[in-house]
């Protein structure tokens, strides 16, 4: 028998019990449509988080402020007042691969605009940052490096401050104050969305780093972060490593007085590499659980097809006998049976297939939910499936084609 008589009986045999055929195959829809909806839903969170850590610009190394003690209590990242401008000056001037250099303040403010008030985050930043983070101007301007060495009063705002502090009028030009400070609105940012840090970036104002410094911060305090651009992706782990040695040189007295001081306590250097391989790990654990969860409902969906496939021998034995008798080999009657599995679990494949697209279409729409869907999710999900057939229905069909054909022939 030729596989293409052995696949029309087949489906001949399917085609007699449509709705069980139908529930059978449903295990397998279920199966390869939710692993291909929840792998969808991993690769675009894993797709927003990658775009969230593209937003912090090209090639950016981040210096942290270390923590601090106080009391016996850590108070964590970003409160130690160790880096200082100085320290964004020698990067600058030391380290010939670091193209760009902006050192970071910041502040939480309440910001007057007129008859309108909003507390938003401050930062102060030189000019380099706007290269550095590849973030361009909707309206207006940035500042110039004359009002960064000057302390020029001027801000660039986001969109979301800008809409919370204007609404629907123009901001170029108007006057804001932060802390009874003055600043004139020079331009409104692109707006970039949430950081990988679960920040609003369009939330914020940026002021030249001098004025923060000079007017709103204090000269006591210090820097946030130092913002590093390296000359090239190649070079970016050189870069980082002459940053934390040159760091460890200038603080090197400071962490020797400290008492059980560590370097992390200072500064910690990260570059953009590490920040993404950081913040896609948790989608793609994410993914790979919601991938086994899926592929349960497979397995159990291939447990349906064997039992129907065992319930389909036992109907079927003199039909097999009758077979066997007129001179139909053993390996005809496994053929048959096995092929009979594959169609069940093929079908129910295609059939998951276009549910899973669907139904990650329909979270994308309604749900809002970031979705993508590969062509290799698609593939393995269908081999799967194909794959949980042939396993499930191999028994059942070496089952078949050892039944004795006399005793077969008997069986009422």
């Amino acid at each position: 028998m030729t596989v293409l008589n052995a696949t029309r009986i087949a489906l001949h045999a399917l085609g007699r019990n449509k709705l069980r055929s139908v529930l059978t195959a449903l295990g397998i829809i279920i199966g390869v449509g939710s692993l291909i909806a929840l792998i969808s839903v991993g690769n675009g969170a894993r797709a927003e988080v990658e775009k969230q850590v593209a937003s912090l610009g090209k090639n950016v190394i981040q210096v942290k402020a270390g923590s601090i003690r106080k009391n016996s209590v850590s108070l964590g990242m970003d409160s130690s007042t160790g880096l200082s401008l100085a320290d964004a000056d020698a990067i600058r001037r030391e380290i010939p691969d670091a193209v760009a250099v902006s050192p970071e303040v910041k502040i939480k403010a309440q910001v007057v605009a007129g008859n309108r008030n909003w507390r938003t985050d401050v930062y102060g930043n030189s000019i380099d940052y706007f290269t550095i983070r590849q973030w361009k101007t909707a309206k207006g301007e940035i500042f110039t490096e004359q009002d960064d060495r000057g302390g020029g009063k001027v801000a660039v705002i986001g969109t979301i401050a800008a809409e919370e502090l204007f609404g629907e009028d123009d901001p170029i030009g108007e006057v804001i104050r932060i802390q009874n400070v003055p600043f004139t609105v020079v331009g409104v940012l692109v707006p970039k969305g949430v950081s990988a840090s679960g920040s609003d970036q369009d939330d914020s104002i940026i002021v030249p780093c001098t004025t923060a410094i000079r007017q709103l911060v204090g000269k006591q305090s210090g820097l946030r972060r130092i913002y590093v651009q390296a000359a090239s992706l190649e070079v970016l782990p050189k870069v980082e490593k002459k940053i934390g040695e040159l760091l460890l040189q200038l603080h090197r007295v400071a962490i020797e007085a400290a008492s059980e001081a560590k370097p992390d306590d200072f500064f910690k250097v990260t570059s953009q590499l590490e920040i993404a391989a950081s913040a896609t790990e948790t989608s793609r654990t994410m993914t790979l659980l919601l991938s086994l969860v899926a592929s349960v409902s497979l397995v159990v969906g291939g447990i349906g097809i064997m039992n129907i496939m065992l319930v389909s021998v036992t109907e079927r034995t003199r039909e097999i006998g009758i077979r066997l008798a007129i001179g139909a080999h053993r390996r005809d009657i496994l053929r048959q049976f096995l092929i009979e599995a594959f169609v069940l679990s093929v079908l129910g494949g295609v059939m998951g297939i276009a549910v899973g697209t669907g139904t990650a279409a329909l979270l994308t729409e309604f749900a809002d939910w970031p979705t993508q869907i590969s062509a290799d999710a698609v593939l393995i999900a269908f081999v799967f499936s194909a794959a949980v057939g042939i396993f499930f229905g191999f028994w059942p069909a070496r089952k078949a084609s050892r039944l004795d054909p006399i005793e077969a022939l008997r069986y009422e």
